[in-house]
């Protein structure tokens, strides 16, 4: 039976209300549902199981059971699976951008956006796929021989994100498959349904079975996190751990930056500009106008307040907005600037994660490069300046892995995306994503008659 929501999809086959379990749409074996709202107008978009612990061990035998026969396909076969589901989140990036505005609040551009960004990490990682070498390591002894292989890791269960709900798995799933390890993925809670996407897409693309199991849980979602990350079924020994964490990523404008440039990098970065251009943006549900521009936040609005609350309280200033939106619904901010901001207020501290730009003055590159390293998490820092000694100097001082220079654009397939700090370990995307889920063997063969002795 086609639900409400599904039936105004161009192919409601791809909203699918259950987990993914060794190629089968399954319930929880408790037959136990959560609600999905959409956090714009808080209606029904549909249910999902609740899965447990059972169903999690289901999904992880499934893919202990597909690796040996995964690892030993080809890389070049892989691949083609791989581009394959890429071209097939592009062809319906459609109805994935209708589903993420409907589970996670998304405007119609954004969320069609994130399926092409999706799509791109599948695209990558199909080139890389066919292209993990080893090497051959000269040996001390002319009798001996040296080879280095990368093999997968094994059984990886992946845990995302609510904000990029299909971006964030893509980039993941890719990667682990490209280096021919199986997974088990554990979807947000608020937000299950783009996943189920990518399980759906990656079953026409021809993935084998329980080489991609998907686990759908809200109030579950400790537990499970637990087993998961507890687990022995892929080693006995210590396991590999990538995480991408939170951040709080200053934006930097040195007097000598191109105003115009400024402005436009911080709009894509965090969405911040003169107030004049903020106020030309438009507040919404992206599923009923498609002119929307932001749309409701999926959580945090609570904590968006706060942050505003204590900035006023320590006299910072309402240059634009700072009030919530009740006539739009519970989870509508206005787009807020404040100015006069000082370290002392969370907004500074404390990683917002809403429509709050929170402007501060500095005085020296000293002190600017101080303060923005004065902080427990190092993600992503952004600097823009027309001085190219300066460029250089700042980004290398900057206590961040990644640092945007006169742009606002940072992710991309092919560079390594992650973090220092309390802002995670490992890499994504990029060359460097794939041997996240690798490890390196040393295969060394003595006793090779050499032809002929040299004589010195």
């Amino acid at each position: 039976m086609t639900s409400a929501f599904a039936s105004g999809l161009k192919d409601p086959g791809l909203f699918v209300e259950k987990a993914f379990i060794d190629w089968q749409w399954v319930a929880s074996q408790s037959n136990v549902t959560f609600n999905v709202c959409n956090p714009a107008s808080e209606a029904l978009v549909g249910t999902c199981p609740e899965s447990n612990t059972e169903d999690l061990n289901d999904a992880i035998q499934a893919a202990a059971r597909a690796f040996p026969t995964w690892r030993s396909v080809s890389g070049r076969q892989r691949g083609r699976i791989l581009r394959r589901w890429a071209d097939l989140l592009l062809d319906n990036k459609e109805d994935i951008g209708r589903i993420i505005t409907a589970e996670n609040g998304k405007a119609k551009a954004d969320a069609e956006g994130e399926a092409v960004f999706a799509a791109s990490f599948f695209e990558w990682f199909a080139e890389e796929a066919p292209r993990i070498y080893g090497d051959v390591v000269p040996h001390s002894s002319p009798t001996s021989r040296t080879q280095v292989l990368k093999e997968p890791v094994g059984v990886c269960g992946l845990i995302t994100p609510w904000n990029f709900p299909i971006a964030m798995g893509a980039r993941k799933v890719a990667a682990a498959l490209a280096a021919g390890c199986t997974i088990v993925l554990k979807s947000g809670g608020l937000m299950p349904f783009a996943s189920n996407v990518m399980a759906t897409l990656g079953e026409q693309a021809g993935v084998p079975n329980g080489v991609f199991n998907v686990v759908t849980a809200l109030t579950n979602t400790p537990s499970l996190g637990r087993l998961l990350c507890e687990t022995e079924i892929s080693s006995h020994t210590l396991r590999k751990v990538s995480l991408e964490l939170g951040g709080n990523a200053p934006f930097i404008v040195f007097d000598d930056a191109g105003v115009e440039a400024a402005v436009a990098s911080a709009l894509i970065s965090k969405f911040k500009r003169l107030v004049q251009e903020v106020q030309k943006y438009k507040i919404g549900n992206g599923l009923e106008d498609a002119s929307v521009t932001h749309g409701p936040l999926t959580n945090g609005v609570a904590k968006v307040s706060q942050h505003i609350h204590d900035a006023l309280d320590k006299k910072a200033t309402v240059l634009l907005g700072g009030n919530r939106l009740p006539a739009l619904g519970a989870n509508f901010h206005e787009l807020t600037i404040l100015g006069d901001v000082d370290d002392s207020m969370q907004v500074t501290r404390e990683e917002t994660f809403g429509p709050l730009a929170a402007l501060a003055r500095f005085s020296t590159e000293d002190e600017v490069v101080r303060r923005a390293n004065d902080c427990d998490v190092g993600l992503v820092s952004y600097l823009m300046t027309s001085d190219l000694a300066r460029a250089h100097r700042v980004s290398e001082r900057l206590e961040a892995c990644m640092v945007a220079i006169n742009t606002g654009v940072v992710p991309d397939a092919a560079a390594p995306f992650g973090g220092v700090k309390y802002s995670g370990m490992g890499r994504e995307g990029s060359k460097y994503g794939v041997e996240e889920y690798l490890n390196v063997k040393m295969i060394v063969t003595g006793g090779i008659n050499t032809a002929h002795t040299a004589h010195l």
